[in-house]
């Protein structure tokens, strides 16, 4: 299998352990190989893209972003999205956060979060109205 880096063709053998080098047989980025290739289009579900992994939350992320929004708060463009999914408006909701953040995915999962958090907000809201101590 021949892979072609940098306009150069290479054997994938000699390319399989890269480092960050700038010259010699293993030059170039280091990568991380995608395990699921294009053989199968069947596994299509299975498979996602690497560029739809950017942006995805680990634990660690997760665990620092909940912990400063819980001493931050929401931006106000979070703020404005978040009135105009209270009121049913999604697709202007996504319109407006795909103006904001740049793309269409990225916009998608933002409104998505908000959705969610609006969700345990009503949530909260319930609880603390059935049991008032």
């Amino acid at each position: 299998m021949l892979i072609i880096l940098f306009g150069r063709i290479c054997q994938s053998e000699i390319m399989a352990p890269r480092f960050e080098l700038a010259v010699g047989l293993r030059k170039g980025h280091k990568t991380t190989k995608i395990s699921a290739g294009r053989k199968g289009l069947t596994d299509k579900t299975i498979r996602t893209r690497p560029a739809r992994l950017k942006g995805l939350q680990t634990k660690h992320s997760k665990f620092v972003r909940d912990l400063v929004r819980e001493v931050v708060g929401h931006a106000q463009y979070e703020k404005r999205a978040m009135e105009l999914l209270k009121v049913s408006k999604d697709k202007r909701a996504l319109k407006f956060l795909k103006r904001r953040l740049g793309t269409h995915i990225r916009a998608k999962r933002k409104r998505e979060e908000l959705s969610n958090v609006l969700v345990q907000m009503r949530k909260a809201a319930a609880q603390a109205h059935h049991h008032p101590h």
